[in-house]
């Protein structure tokens, strides 16, 4: 029995590649009995997303299952093996536990310590299941995986700092007002970023979002998402002093707003600090206007110099996330091991069993006058004799930590004269 897992991501793919070979997931029932069968897997499991497409399984064979788990792809895409075999990966026993466990903690993905694969991961576990595609022990590899990636990022700071842009602005405004709870953003530009952005501090507890477009309607349609307010364009430097926070990505060759729109928002505001971010390229904002007091200025630079500086410290946690999983992985083999044993301690204590109870049987019926006091002492001394005679026999197989496979209970089995029929 062997864990096993093929696949492609960002870093051995092309998007071109990984999108040819994606799963919808309405489809992955069909999907998986498809592999099961096509691929020889006992269990299995498929994982889809924009980073990775992933076949995880259990197979008794592995000499032709790499092939024949690149042929089940090319067979349900329709596409040749040959334009993609070259670029995945395929991992198997402890490779496969410690890369399933480092894809669950996000250790593999393209941003170290994001979220979201867990719970992809968790969706694809809970669509196999609930297609009988998996069992004991992918159920136990899935369970354990969801394990160690909230230990990674309980006992870890991996997803503590801001990665990406939008995030990072969050960050920094946090660090100027300490609390966004009651406070006010405007957005200029009702593009991708700022939308995101917009995202990032409703979570946080802003309490009004303004949007101001170019084209109004766009306006009126992201405020909408927020419960905010659309601005007509041309009137949005009229607001800035209702605003805390300004957020402006748009396309203008010029700079919409300087120094002289800023004083007399923050003589309204009575010196209330505004903090503005400029993600637009070229700049939205005049960088003049930092020569105001209480006036904070970061530009899309300034934020991916946070961004970089936040990556690395990521990387170092990572490092300690690495541990942990290299920890749980020798628990898991423990207990892998601990199954390829079951069967023949199960045998071995029946054939114990079904010995002392014959001998038993011929004892007793040489002395038909004992008691049922005396009869059920005997039959404890029997229990007791057969117990103590497999105690160390018991515990020789328990403290196997798999390094030799199958040989402890091959062993034990031939002492013993135990059918031939050992687990695999």
């Amino acid at each position: 029995m062997h864990i096993v897992s093929l696949g492609l991501n960002h870093q051995t793919a092309p998007v071109e590649t990984r999108e040819r070979l994606a799963f919808k997931s309405e489809a992955l029932p069909a999907a998986l009995q498809q592999l099961k069968e096509e691929a020889g897997l006992s269990e299995g499991l498929i994982l889809s997303t924009c980073n990775r497409v992933e076949l995880c399984g259990i197979s008794h064979d592995l000499d032709q299952c790499r092939d024949k788990l690149i042929n089940f792809l090319a067979n349900y895409h329709q596409i040749p093996s040959e334009t993609f075999a070259d670029k995945l990966y395929f991992h198997t026993d402890s490779d496969a536990i410690r890369h399933g466990f480092r894809v669950a903690s996000s250790l593999d993905s393209m941003v170290v310590g994001e979220p979201q694969i867990l719970g992809q991961l968790k969706d694809a576990f809970f669509i196999a299941s609930e297609s009988s595609s998996t069992g004991l022990i992918l159920n136990r590899f899935m369970h354990r995986s969801f394990f160690i990636a909230k230990e990674v990022r309980t006992r870890t700071k991996i997803a503590s700092c801001a990665v990406s842009v939008s995030f990072a602005a969050v960050e920094l405004a946090k660090k100027i007002f300490g609390d966004l709870n009651g406070m006010k953003v405007m957005l200029i530009g009702a593009g991708e970023m700022c939308e995101l952005a917009a995202r990032h501090f409703v979570s946080q507890g802003v309490e009004q979002v303004l949007v101001t477009n170019r084209t109004f309607g766009r306006a009126q349609e992201l405020a909408g998402e927020f419960s905010g307010i659309a601005i007509p364009f041309e009137k949005f430097r009229q607001e800035l002093d209702q605003v805390d926070i300004v957020l402006s990505s748009t396309g203008s060759p010029d700079y919409l707003i300087g120094p002289a729109e800023l004083a007399q928002a923050l003589k309204k505001r009575r010196n209330r600090p505004i903090f503005l971010i400029d993600i637009a390229v070229p700049r939205d904002i005049d960088p003049k206007v930092n020569d105001l007091d209480n006036i904070y200025l970061y530009d899309v630079d300034d934020l991916q110099e946070v961004v970089t500086e936040n990556l690395d410290q990521r990387q170092q946690e990572a490092q300690r996330a690495e541990v942990l999983v290299d920890l749980e992985v020798v628990k898991f083999e423990q207990w892998l091991a601990s199954l390829a044993v079951t069967p023949t301690i199960k045998e071995l204590r029946e054939q114990i069993k079904e010995i002392s109870e014959q001998e038993l049987k011929k004892t007793l019926a040489g002395f038909p006058d004992l008691s049922s006091k005396e009869r059920r002492r005997l039959e404890a001394m029997v229990n007791a004799i057969g117990n103590k005679f497999l105690h160390h026999p018991l515990n020789y197989l328990k403290s196997q930590d798999g390094s030799g496979e199958s040989l402890p209970a091959t062993t034990i089995r031939k002492i013993f004269h135990l059918t031939e029929n050992e687990s695999k």
